[in-house]
């Protein structure tokens, strides 16, 4: 699959060393540039960072795919990891990471396979996925049989159902969310978690920006949402496709990485609760202590924390903070 990264440059050159951003699940590279008057992009920017957006397998700016996390971490982290060390001629870089860019990049570090990657600033949930209660009854229950229907689910059917039961997924939500108008918004808080709604508080959205998301959601593979089921009953990450370059049990071992991360949770999130995080923190405080470092964001859910109106002022400062720090 023939997969991208972005450059983006400011007016003057970077002072500091690359970064690069790496999306979630359904969404795209864009979803760290939303029309805020201060963007995550242009705040690394103006603080002097080299700028680099991965478009991975589950990108919406690609034909839609069945994927996993595994073929994320085994093909497309690494391979975009290495374009940038490439391209910039530096050894060692940094990461942002979210959702499920971040549980798969996750996956990559732990195994060995992102070695020039020294720090990593993980958002919402890396190796502990921990679901609402909601979240998991959805997952066992409704995916199996919606799987026998369609290869994916997709936000976008708020606006434009195109199958049998795209329509009747459609009409579920009109009835049990009523938060808002935008049909594309109350899709994705019932696709992908359990709240009214479930990624972010409309208090933080602008108006522009809750309009905008519209055009930044669609088709997400059925076939990682059975991983992502699996790794949240079994508690941690594990690999589905018995690739021997990846661990079966991501903590069955020590990681393979002497990156440092720094975990960022919203403390509103309700796609993966703030516990996930929490968790993923403390197994890796106990293998180092006192190196890496852990962030509950008061008032923040799962996406707000790159496109919330007031981003800049609570949530980037801390995140630069985190990638200035030595590793």
């Amino acid at each position: 699959m023939a997969l991208n990264v972005i450059h983006v440059q400011g007016e003057k050159a970077p002072t500091k060393g690359p970064v690069l951003l790496v999306h979630g699940a359904g969404v795209r590279a864009h979803l760290f540039m939303p029309p805020t008057e201060t963007t995550f992009v242009s705040y690394l920017i103006d603080n002097g960072y080299d700028v680099w957006m991965e478009n991975w397998r589950a990108s919406i700016d690609f034909p839609a795919n069945q994927w996993t996390l595994d073929q994320a971490a085994l093909y497309d982290h690494p391979e975009a990891v290495k374009t940038v060390v490439k391209e910039t001629g530096c050894d060692e870089i940094k990461a942002v990471i979210h959702c499920q860019g971040s549980t798969s990049f996750t996956m990559s570090a732990i195994a060995g396979l992102v070695p020039q990657v020294k720090t990593i600033v993980s958002n919402a949930v890396s190796l502990h996925p921990v679901l609402p209660l909601w979240s998991c009854f959805k997952l066992k229950v409704f995916i199996p049989p919606t799987e026998k229907f369609t290869p994916y689910l997709n936000p976008q059917w708020g606006i434009s159902a195109p199958t049998p039961i795209a329509k009747l997924i459609s009409i579920v939500v009109e009835l049990t969310h009523h938060e808002c108008d935008n049909s594309v918004c109350k899709q994705v808080s019932f696709t992908y978690g359990s709240g009214f709604p479930a990624l972010w508080s409309h208090e933080n959205l602008s108006e522009e920006t809750h309009e905008w998301i519209k055009g930044e959601f669609a088709e997400v593979s059925i076939p990682f949402f059975r991983q992502i089921t699996a790794c949240a009953f079994k508690g941690h990450l594990i690999a589905v496709e018995g690739k021997p370059e990846l661990p079966a049990d991501f903590t069955a071992q020590p990681p393979k990485t002497d990156a440092r991360f720094a975990f960022f949770a919203g403390e509103d999130n309700r796609c993966f609760l703030p516990k996930s995080q929490i968790k993923s923190f403390e197994y890796f405080d106990k293998l180092r202590k006192d190196y890496h470092s852990l962030h509950v964001i008061p008032r923040y859910g799962h996406l707000d924390p790159f496109f919330g109106k007031n981003a800049a002022q609570d949530v980037f400062p801390l995140m630069i903070q985190e990638l200035d720090r030595p590793h």
